[in-house]
């Protein structure tokens, strides 16, 4: 709490303000500094500080008033107020802290002792929380006498009970300790006879655990500096001589345990505040729920369309990507037999040619090996009609109506189309008796089509194995399609129909492909399962009802 805090300094001595603003700037406090207690005033007004160092004589209003104004003010009243003077007189202090000071230091005192007091009173900050519920606003203030020795028969207890304290007298720390988990006592009075403070420090630790705004003093057999800032240092919040005048003694007490109470008080009135904020707020969501409502669901209809056209697009995009592919394949399938058509052509051309010109047997000779190029030539304008024929049947399979398809002719059309990327994966067909079911070309060039090409990409491109099965049974059109790959591990499967994900490395997926083929499925009225194959791989299993 001490790094950082911030302190107002009213102090009219430029020679004193200078020297307290090192002191305090080295020991990492940041500081304003007002000459006197009007200007400190209005300095408060806009904006609050950590900590109030005052003066005790100030030019026109003393320290003491300006402390009672401050104290007057529910924003400042819990504010720590630390009182300086130069005087010696004990009823300087008497008069500073009655008027709300927390804590009095002579300026003879050593720079080491005021920024000592400065750390316990900015360490008193840390209050009890207020969600553990406010204070009562009216109350005896309760304090425990804690001596090991005989705390009954300390006289400070009659007198602090004649000033309407309720007073707890205990020798076991134990019970004290107890008291500070409980957090039902205001402060305790600890009577040290060693100067180690060990016992307050054990206090002060429980305390902080705690986080209770519980008062701390420790009453020790003399005043001595030193005593004192061992007293500090261990974490009590004053230390006080049990020596000194009677009056004294009691002003020291009734200081700390004022602060403790007002913070109380404070932390009672934010959280009436805060429950009655609560309560305005939720008067106002019930009056306007149904306009709230629906900005909502307008908010969510705009919200769903604009997600649906990003869909369509991210949809269309992958259908493009998938295209590009198809396109290379079929410029390969093409290419292939058209080159060696090409090769066998001039291969005829130069038999021809020759056979003009030799005798019989070389023509003969000749002629057949033309023949024979020319039946090469055939196959191989075969297979570019056969894959002509195919790529008009898929290209009418993504009108996207529906419509009476032959399930097996189209699949086999999409293996032609993906035979550059199958290479030498090995697909076994396994067709049923049923073949046309009523559906749209997307349940083949779009389900069919990514999931065998995920299969191609899954499996060893020398040893692997897809198979494809069509049936129907119990009134729905089954197609299943199995590959010898690693398969999907169980934890992903109820992943892999989720748009963007893929177990592809980065750049070698859009992780759309399955999403498209699960709304397509769904779109049908059917489902798609993913399990594990015969072979070890993955398995999918779609399922179409058939119309009546």
């Amino acid at each position: 709490m001490m790094e950082g805090a911030s302190i107002l300094l009213v102090e009219d001595s430029e020679t004193q303000a200078l020297q307290l603003r090192r002191m305090f700037e080295r020991a990492g406090l940041r500081v304003a500094r007002t000459r006197d207690a009007e200007t400190a005033l209005a300095t408060l007004n806009d904006a609050r500080p950590d900590l109030l160092v005052v003066d005790y004589r100030l030019p026109g209003m003393n320290g003491d008033e300006l402390v009672r104004i401050v104290r007057q003010t529910g924003a400042t009243r819990t504010l720590p107020v630390l009182m300086l003077t130069g005087d010696d007189a004990s009823e300087v202090e008497r008069q500073g802290l009655d008027s709300g000071a927390n804590a009095y230091v002579p300026k003879r005192g050593g720079g080491e002792l005021i920024v000592s007091r400065i750390r316990a009173l900015l360490r008193q900050t840390r209050g009890r929380p207020i969600e553990d519920g406010p204070a009562p606003a009216l109350r005896q203030a309760r304090l425990m006498l804690l001596d090991t020795d005989d705390a009954n028969r300390d006289p400070l207890v009659g007198r602090l009970s004649a000033e309407g304290y309720r007073v707890d007298c205990c020798a076991d720390p134990v019970v004290a300790l107890a008291a500070i988990e409980a957090d039902d006592i205001d402060g305790i009075l600890v009577i040290e006879r060693e100067r180690d403070f060990a016992l307050s420090a054990r206090l002060d630790g429980c305390r902080v655990a705690r986080a209770s705004g519980m008062a701390l003093v420790a009453l020790t057999d003399d005043a001595e500096p030193a005593t004192m800032l061992a007293g500090l240092a261990a974490g009590v919040d004053d230390v006080v001589s049990r020596r000194s005048d009677g009056d004294m003694l009691l002003v020291r007490i009734r200081a700390i345990v004022r602060r403790k109470l007002a913070r109380d008080e404070e932390a009672a009135g934010i959280a009436r505040e805060r429950a009655q904020a609560i309560a305005l707020a939720q008067a106002r969501a019930e009056a306007d729920s149904a306009d709230r409502l629906a900005q909502a669901n307008a908010e969510l209809a705009g919200a769903n369309a604009l997600l649906r056209e990003t869909q369509a697009q991210l949809v269309q995009s992958a259908k493009m990507a998938s295209l590009g592919e198809l396109v290379a394949g079929i410029a390969h399938e093409i290419n292939n037999p058209l080159a060696f058509i090409l090769a066998h052509q001039a291969t005829v051309e130069r038999a021809v040619a020759g056979a003009r010109e030799a005798d019989d047997a070389t023509r003969a000779t000749l002629l057949t090996k033309a023949a024979d190029r020319l039946g090469s030539i055939r196959s191989g304008l075969t297979r570019i009609q056969e894959l002509v024929v195919k790529l008009r049947r898929f290209s009418r399979l993504d009108d996207g109506e529906v419509s009476q398809i032959d399930i097996p002719d189209a699949i086999d059309a999409v293996l032609t189309l993906l035979a550059p990327r199958l290479g030498t994966v090995r697909v076994v067909r396994d067709y049923g008796p049923a073949r046309m079911l009523e559906c749209s070309g997307a349940l083949v060039n779009q389900v069919v089509m990514n999931i065998v090409a995920n299969a191609a990409d899954a499996v060893d491109p020398v040893a692997g194995e897809i198979a494809i099965a069509t049936g129907s049974a119990d009134g729905q059109y089954l197609i299943r399609i199995d590959d010898n790959g690693p398969g999907i591990p169980e934890d992903k499967r109820e992943r892999v129909f989720e748009p963007f994900f893929t177990t592809k490395d980065v750049g070698a997926g859009t992780g759309l492909g399955l999403a498209i083929a699960y709304g397509v499925v769904r779109s049908h009225g059917g489902t798609i399962e993913i399990g594990r194959a015969t072979r070890g791989g993955a398995s999918f299993a779609i399922r179409i009802p058939e119309q009546s």
